[in-house]
C-alpha cells in the first residue's frame, strides 16, 4: 500500500509517495495559480510511475490550496503546521526551533522541553508576502537577476541597507530607492536577506529565544545561500548576547529534503490513521472540477470579464489598439541638428529625438533601467549614437535621474516631471481637460483649465495603482508584459479585488488564488481595479465629471490594452459623454515634453552644454553608502549614497569624511531635503556665508521697512 503526502502551496505543489517507511517518489513544481491542474498532473504521474491505485492507496493533503481539492480526491486534510511538526518530531527530535519560509507565507515553531515530551508554540504570517520567497524573487526580477545567480549571491562581507521587512510593498519602495541611488545589486539582495531574517526574529518569534538546535525549512532557506549566511550571523549574535553556548556550524541544519517536510509529515500522520481514512478516490472528480465545477463556481461568485464578447473586444481594439501616430522617417539627414529629451524613470529609460526647429518626433529609444542612472545614461546615449543622431543642439532631462545627471553629462535643462508630462499632452491635445499619467512607480493626475495645470494629484508612496505592481504580478505568473492584455482578455469572469492599499491588494490576490482563480483571471481583475486605485484612491476624485470632458491617458502603463479598456469603461461610467484619448506615444510622453522644453531653451540663442558621447561612454564612477555617508543634520538620518564621477576639471573634496581627489565630482542621492546635499559643518558655513552675502546684496525691503518703523529714535544728549 502506498501513502501520498501532498502539499498544495501558494506558489508550488510538492508531493512524496511512501511505501511503508520508504519514500519511493517525490517532486515539486510551480503551479502558476493552476493548483488543481498541477495536482492532476502529479497524480497521473504517480499512477503511471509508481502504481498509485484508487481504493487501495491513501492520500493526505496540506497547504493553503488544499481545502477545495482534498474533497475531490477522497483525501484527508492535515493542517500544515501539524504536518510540519510531525515530520520534525520524527526526523529531528533534538530540534528546538524551526523556521519555514514558503512562497507567500512564513511560520516559526518552538519545541520546548516539557515533562516527558515537548510543548509546541507556532507563529505564522500569511496575510502579506513581506519576508517570504516571493518577496525576494520579485525584487531579484526587477534587478534582472537570474534565479541561478540569486541562489549563489552572498550575504557575508557586504554593506547592508535598510529595507522594510514587515511589508512587501514598502520593501519594494525601499529597494527602488536603493536602485535609484546607485547601490550595487549585490548589496540590495544581501539587505533583503537581512530583512527576511530580521522579520522572523523580531516579529515571528514573539520575544522567545530560538535555542539550538535550529532547523531551516522551505525553498528560500534551502536554495538561497546568502539567506543561510544571514541566519548564521544573526543566530550567532543572538546566542552570544544571551550567553547560549552554541556553534552555528553544528547548531543550524538545512536538510536536503527541506521542501518536503509538510509532505513527509502528512505521510507520518497518515500511517497512524485507521484503515479507510484518506482512501484515494482517483482523479475523475478532480477532472470534473477542473473542466466544469470551478467555472460554475467562478461564474456565481465573480464579476464579468473585461470584455463582454468578441464583438466588444473587436470594437475596442479598432479604436484603441492601433498606434495613432507612427513615427515617420525624417526627410532631413541624420547629421542635422536635433533636440533630445531623456526621461530616466524608475523602470525604464526613454529618449526621443525631435527635428529643429519644427519639433517633429523622428526617433524614440526605450531601454530597461539598469537601476543606476549613470548606466542608464550610457545605454541611452549609446543607442542614440548608434542610430546616427550625434548633432545634439539642445538636451533636456526629466525623471528621477535628472538632477544627478544634469551636470555630469552637460544637459541644458532639467525639467520637473509634471511639467514635462503636461507639455507633452498639451502639444498633441491643446484642448485636454485631464491628464492621467500612470508610470512604473507613480501616478500623476493633472486637471487643466485654459491650457494650464489648475490642480495636481500625485501618488508615489503606494504601488496599488502603478505599472510596477502589474508587471510584478505578470512576472510572478511568467507572463511577458507584452502578453498581459492577451491573457487578461481571455478571462470570462474575474474575482473582485479590493481597492486601495497595495498591501491589502497583494493579500487579496493571494486569497483569490487559493480559491482557484487562474492567473488570467487575476490579471484581468487587477486591470479592472486599477482605475479605482488611480482616480478614487490615489487621485481622491469622487466627482470625475467635474474634472472635465476630455481625458488624456499616458505613461508606459497605458501601453497595456487591458488597462486602457478598464480605464475607458470606468471613466465612461462616471462621465458618459467623455472623450478619452491615449497619447500616441504614451510611454515616451515625459521624454517628449522634456525635448519640447529643450526647444524653447534653444530659441533663446544659447549654445548646448552637452559634453559629448565619448565622455559619457567613458564615465567612471563609484558608489558609497556607509556610516560616513549618513546625513546627521536632523533626526531622520537619511542613509545617503555618494556617487563619485570622474570628470575633467573635477574639484574633488579632500576635506570630506569620504575624501575625493581632484578630477572627481560627487553627486549625493538618498537625501530627503536640500540640507542632505551638504556633507559637514564646514560646507554648511560656506553655504550660510554665501546666503548672507546674497541677503546683503539684495535686502528684503519689507523687513527693512518693518525694522525701521519700530526702531526707537535716539534722543539728543
Amino acid at each position: 500500500m502506498l501513502t501520498v503526502g501532498l502539499d498544495i502551496g501558494s506558489t508550488t505543489v510538492k508531493a512524496a509517495v511512501a511505501e511503508g517507511a520508504k519514500v519511493v517518489w517525490q517532486d515539486y513544481k510551480r503551479h502558476n495559480t493552476k493548483q488543481a491542474e498541477m495536482v492532476l498532473e502529479f497524480l497521473q504521474r504517480m499512477q503511471a510511475e509508481c502504481g498509485l491505485t484508487p481504493g487501495r492507496d491513501r492520500i493526505f493533503v496540506t497547504g493553503s490550496g488544499a481545502g477545495i481539492i482534498a474533497a475531490h480526491l477522497g483525501a484527508k486534510f492535515i493542517q500544515e503546521v501539524v504536518a510540519v511538526s510531525a515530520a520534525v518530531e520524527k526526523f529531528h527530535p533534538e530540534v528546538n526551533f524551526v523556521s519555514e519560509i514558503g512562497g507567500e507565507d512564513m511560520k516559526t515553531l518552538f519545541f520546548t522541553p516539557c515533562g516527558d515530551g515537548k510543548s509546541k508554540q507556532v507563529y505564522m504570517q500569511s496575510a502579506c508576502s513581506g519576508g517570504t520567497g516571493t518577496f525576494v524573487e520579485k525584487t531579484a526580477r526587477k534587478l534582472q537577476i537570474t534565479p541561478e545567480r540569486l541562489a549563489q549571491m552572498e550575504y557575508e562581507g557586504l554593506t547592508l541597507h535598510k529595507i522594510s521587512s514587515k511589508c512587501g510593498i514598502f520593501a519594494e519602495a525601499d529597494a527602488n530607492t536603493l536602485v535609484k541611488a546607485g547601490v550595487p545589486v549585490e548589496e540590495i539582495i544581501a539587505s533583503l536577506y537581512e530583512a527576511v531574517v530580521y522579520q522572523n526574529l523580531a516579529t515571528l518569534t514573539k520575544g522567545n529565544t530560538p535555542t539550538p538546535q535550529v532547523l531551516l525549512l522551505g525553498g528560500p532557506n534551502l536554495f538561497f545561500k546568502g539567506l543561510q549566511q544571514a541566519w548564521t550571523k544573526h543566530l550567532n549574535k543572538l546566542w552570544t548576547e544571551r550567553k547560549i553556548a552554541a556553534d552555528p556550524a553544528n547548531a543550524i541544519q538545512v536538510p536536503k529534503e527541506a521542501l518536503y517536510y509538510a509532505c513527509l509529515g502528512c505521510i507520518e500522520i497518515g500511517s497512524a490513521e485507521t484503515a479507510g481514512v484518506g482512501a484515494y478516490g482517483g482523479v475523475e472528480k478532480l477532472q470534473w472540477w477542473i473542466e466544469k465545477g470551478q467555472w460554475e463556481a467562478k461564474a456565481k461568485d465573480g464579476a464579468k470579464g473585461l470584455v463582454r464578447d468578441p464583438t466588444d473586444l473587436c470594437d475596442f481594439v479598432k479604436q484603441y489598439g492601433v498606434e495613432l501616430c507612427p513615427i515617420a522617417p525624417s526627410a532631413k539627414p541624420k547629421d542635422a541638428p536635433v533636440l533630445v529629451g531623456c526621461d530616466f524613470g524608475s523602470t525604464t529609460a526613454k529618449a526621443v529625438v525631435l527635428c529643429v526647429p519644427e519639433g517633429e518626433l523622428i526617433a524614440s529609444i526605450y531601454v530597461p533601467s539598469n537601476g543606476n542612472p549613470i548606466e542608464d545614461a550610457k545605454a541611452i546615449f549609446r543607442a542614440l549614437r548608434n542610430a546616427g543622431y550625434e548633432n545634439i543642439a539642445a538636451l533636456a532631462l526629466t525623471g528621477y535621474g535628472k538632477d544627478l545627471l544634469k551636470d555630469i553629462i552637460g544637459a541644458d535643462v532639467a525639467i520637473v516631471e509634471t511639467v514635462a508630462h503636461a507639455t507633452a499632452a498639451l502639444h498633441y491635445f491643446p484642448d485636454a481637460d485631464v491628464i492621467c499619467d500612470v508610470g512604473g512607480c507613480d501616478v500623476k493626475i493633472m486637471i487643466l483649465r485654459q491650457g494650464t495645470v489648475s490642480d495636481f494629484r500625485l501618488n508615489s508612496q503606494c504601488s496599488s495603482g502603478n505599472g510596477a505592481f502589474l508587471q510584478g504580478v505578470a512576472e510572478r505568473y511568467s507572463v511577458p508584459l507584452e502578453k498581459y492584455a492577451d491573457q487578461a482578455f481571455q478571462a470570462k469572469s474575474i474575482p473582485a479585488l479590493a481597492m486601495g492599499c497595495g498591501v491589502f491588494l497583494q493579500s487579496d490576490i493571494v486569497n483569490q488564488q487559493r480559491k482557484g482563480w487562474s492567473s488570467d483571471e487575476i490579471m484581468a481583475a487587477l486591470a479592472a481595479v486599477l482605475p479605482l486605485n488611480v482616480w478614487v484612491y490615489a487621485g481622491q476624485l469622487q466627482n470625475l465629471a467635474a474634472a472635465g470632458h476630455k481625458f488624456i491617458l499616458q505613461g508606459g502603463t497605458h501601453r497595456n490594452l487591458a488597462v486602457v479598456k478598464a480605464q475607458v469603461d470606468f471613466i465612461r461610467s462616471k462621465v458618459p459623454d467623455a472623450e478619452i484619448v491615449v497619447h500616441p506615444y504614451s510611454g515616451e510622453a515625459g521624454a517628449i515634453g522634456a525635448a519640447l522644453c529643450a526647444g524653447d531653451w534653444l530659441k533663446s540663442g544659447a549654445t548646448t552644454r552637452f559634453l559629448g558621447f565619448d565622455l559619457i561612454e567613458s564615465l567612471q564612477y563609484t558608489s558609497i553608502t556607509n556610516e560616513h555617508t549618513t546625513c546627521n543634520w536632523c533626526p531622520v538620518s537619511c542613509k545617503r549614497t555618494f556617487i563619485d564621477v570622474k570628470v575633467p576639471d573635477g574639484k574633488g573634496r579632500p576635506w570630506s569624511k569620504v575624501p575625493l581627489g581632484e578630477g572627481w565630482e560627487r553627486v549625493i542621492s538618498g537625501n530627503s531635503c536640500p540640507k542632505g546635499l551638504l556633507e559637514d559643518v564646514n560646507e554648511m558655513r560656506i553655504v550660510k556665508k554665501n546666503l548672507e552675502a546674497m541677503k546683503d546684496a539684495h535686502p528684503n525691503t519689507a523687513e527693512v521697512v518693518r525694522e525701521s518703523a519700530f526702531r526707537r529714535a535716539k534722543t539728543a544728549a
